[in-house]
């Protein structure tokens, strides 16, 4: 019986294939830790897409390595990948150059404003200086404009699981679930944008450079011949669409639910919830394609997030790091250690986690700041008050969701690898006020993907089922009343003030030092 299904993982740190039962379960797992970038110039972040495959490929090969795994039980594969990673291919699906990551910090500034009713719409709504960002920010625009060679040779264009998709299927196609960048797309209609729409004009290319969409559950494609020699899974297996591994991860930590909030805890820390109304977070910034039909995701982001962890761990925990090699333990039990040393609050220390720009809120102006030092502070405050910063900034995103939405959060589930921390969850529950739980598997975007498959191919016989049978709650940190009032009183009365305060300064930073 095929029973099983297989979900391809790829991430910003690594990339994973994974075999999931009917139940949830984790059959099997194979890892291929992958370098994010590489940077030809300060502030770039590429990475050669073949790179890309060829750990997918061993990922894969691995996994049929593994005791107990029988290709023959596999019903279907589905693919997840990092957000907002771009490629140029030619029509062949050779790449053009090397994809631009989702890291990538490069600008194109002096873009031709909009015009027309457009224009004087946004400038109306005070929104131009909005525009004007997200076409600096766009990486089309930059291909467009400084390598005009490429951009006309490139036959599609497409994010990462649109590049994966077509090598496992030969097929130009990509969810719907992955589409999450500055592309033509209409959030609220889930489809390529109309003709009419600002967006083509804003970052302006053909229609049909872009891939065909198919909605997550939805068929893809079959593995072909040249995939199933590379990758050893059968041929003629069906691709099953998935989404974006934050999509991903909400369903797999079971927040199928509006009043369940998603708190990611990766290189980009996210709380999100799943709507079935289309509603825009913060005013002409869109919420993102759920990983189900016909829902979106409600999310704010700290862009950063935990890879603030390992900037610390880089920059000031070289003896963590060699006692964990020593040990043969994770860098992060340790520091989990250096965390229970320091009081909550951090005995005044308080850090606000904009170590990069935003789209709105924060700005583009944001940078990071820390305050409060007095000769009472170590390392150990300073690392404990990077866990605590980006849980406030994440408990102001879930106050920004609830108003929004008009509805509570009341639940809180915790994924990516800083929920791995005892620390970070329980300090999250303490800032929060809520109980905050860990998904029964660590892998919630692999299982996510796994969800989608197992519907698409009527495994089970809708979401709310699938995600009934397929995912459930672990270990739970329940809220410590006192520790909450403090935290509430320095959230309140301090961190809401710091970046409106800052803000002048910022401007005047980035002006005078040329950033």
């Amino acid at each position: 019986m095929r029973d099983q299904l297989l979900a391809i993982d790829n991430g910003t740190q690594s990339v994973r294939a994974l075999l999931f039962d009917l139940r949830g379960n984790l059959l099997a797992k194979a890892q291929v830790h992958i370098e994010p970038y590489f940077a030809r110039q300060p502030g770039w972040a590429e990475q050669n897409p073949e790179y890309y495959w060829s750990a997918l490929c061993q990922a894969c090969q691995a996994l049929w390595a593994k005791p107990d795994v029988h290709k023959d039980a596999i019903a279907g594969v589905a693919l997840t990948t990092q957000r907002a990673t771009v490629i140029n291919v030619d029509r062949h699906g050779k790449p053009l150059r090397p994809a631009i990551v989702w890291l990538d910090q490069r600008r194109t500034l002096g873009q031709k404003p909009l015009g027309g009713l457009w224009g004087s719409a946004f400038k109306a709504a005070r929104m131009s200086e909005t525009i004007a960002y997200i076409q600096a920010e766009a990486e089309a625009n930059w291909i467009r404009t400084h390598e005009p060679e490429i951009w006309a040779e490139t036959y599609k264009y497409l994010y990462l699981s649109g590049y994966l998709t077509f090598k496992l299927t030969g097929r130009f196609a990509d969810s719907v679930g992955c589409q999450v960048g500055f592309m033509p797309f209409d959030y609220k209609r889930l489809r390529w944008a109309s003709k009419w729409d600002w967006k083509w004009r804003a970052v302006p290319m053909d229609a049909g450079i872009l891939p065909d969409l198919v909605p997550p559950a939805g068929q893809i494609g079959e593995i072909n011949e040249q995939a199933a020699v590379a990758t050893g899974i059968p041929v003629g297996l069906p691709l099953i669409a998935a989404a974006a591994d934050k999509a991903c991860e909400v369903i797999g930590a079971g927040a199928l639910e509006a009043h369940i909030g998603c708190l990611s805890y990766g290189t980009t820390a996210t709380i999100t919830t799943t709507q079935t109304r289309y509603i825009e977070p913060i005013p002409l910034i869109p919420p993102y394609p759920a990983a189900i039909p016909h829902a979106y995701n409600l999310e704010v982001q700290i862009y950063r997030g935990f890879w603030m962890v390992s900037w610390f761990k880089t920059e000031f925990g070289q003896r963590e790091l060699q006692l964990a090699e020593e040990q043969g333990v994770a860098p992060e039990k340790l520091l989990d250690d250096l965390v229970a040393d320091v009081p909550p609050g951090c005995d005044g220390l308080m850090l606000q986690p904009y170590w990069s720009p935003g789209l709105k809120t924060p700005g583009p102006e944001a940078m990071g700041a820390v305050i409060g030092f007095t000769d009472v502070h170590t390392r150990a405050h300073l690392y404990r008050a990077i866990l605590e910063g980006l849980a406030y900034g994440l408990r102001e995103g879930k106050e920004r969701l609830e108003k929004r939405a008009g509805a509570p959060i009341t639940e809180l589930r915790i994924s990516g690898g800083g929920s791995q921390s005892d620390a970070a969850m329980q300090l999250t529950a303490d800032i929060f006020g809520l109980p905050a739980s860990r998904p029964h598997v660590y892998e919630t975007s692999g299982l996510g993907a796994a969800i989608d498959a197992a519907v698409g191919l009527n495994l089970h016989p809708d979401f709310a089922t699938a995600v009934r049978e397929m995912t459930r709650v672990g270990e739970v940190f329940e809220p410590n009343h006192r520790t909450h009032v403090m935290y509430d009183q320095l959230y309140r009365r301090i961190y809401l003030h710091l970046y409106e305060r800052l803000k002048p300064l910022y401007k005047d930073i980035r002006k005078i030092v040329g950033r």
